[in-house]
């Protein structure tokens, strides 16, 4: 009876034990920076998006704050317009997608598939960050639902995106007759 279930019972399991095993280690790392101000990942990400920002033509700067607060500042233009927390970085979206390509493993090309899915994560989040601090100063009113709502949408889009194209061109195999 279980036969017929035993390929995605073992899916399932690589899944929740990969993303266990990842969220404990990033627990670990998060653990290592208690009380001392943004971690070096989440830092990394917002210098970043700093210089996009400035690069765009906002004078961007970044404030610390206390260590104990674990969080940082982001000035556009001299005016306070957000702060990065550690959720910032997504890097939970990250081990996500990863858990899941790992799951649907393929030798060599999930390692691949992976690194660039993690790249264009990554990418997709400055610019999120970005996108979300001009928003701020430009249009306050909208800064709710373009933290909430639209910027989510994007990278949880991507995520979606990006294992959708996983499946259907590396981890599923389909003969040639179901194509037609």
């Amino acid at each position: 009876m279980f036969s017929d279930f035993k390929p995605v019972l073992k899916i399932l399991l690589r899944f929740i034990i990969l993303y266990v095993v990842m969220v404990l280690l990033y627990q670990f790392y998060l653990n290592e920076y208690k009380n001392a101000g943004l971690d070096p990942f989440s830092g990394w990400v917002m210098g970043q998006s700093n210089f996009l920002q400035n690069f765009f033509g906002y004078s961007s700067q970044m404030v610390e704050g206390n260590p104990q607060d674990e969080t940082t500042w982001f000035y556009l233009n001299e005016t306070y317009v957000s702060r990065m927390v550690e959720g910032c970085n997504a890097i939970s979206v990250m081990i996500l997608f990863v858990a899941f390509i790992f799951a649907f493993y393929e030798g060599v090309k999930t390692f691949v598939f992976s690194i660039l899915g993690l790249v264009v994560l990554h990418i997709i989040n400055v610019l999120r960050i970005v996108g979300l601090n001009v928003v701020i100063l430009e249009h306050p009113t909208y800064s709710k639902m373009a933290h909430d709502y639209f910027f989510p949408a994007i990278i949880y889009g991507t995520v979606v995106f990006l294992w959708l194209v996983w499946i259907k061109f590396f981890a599923i195999k389909t003969s040639d007759h179901e194509n037609i």
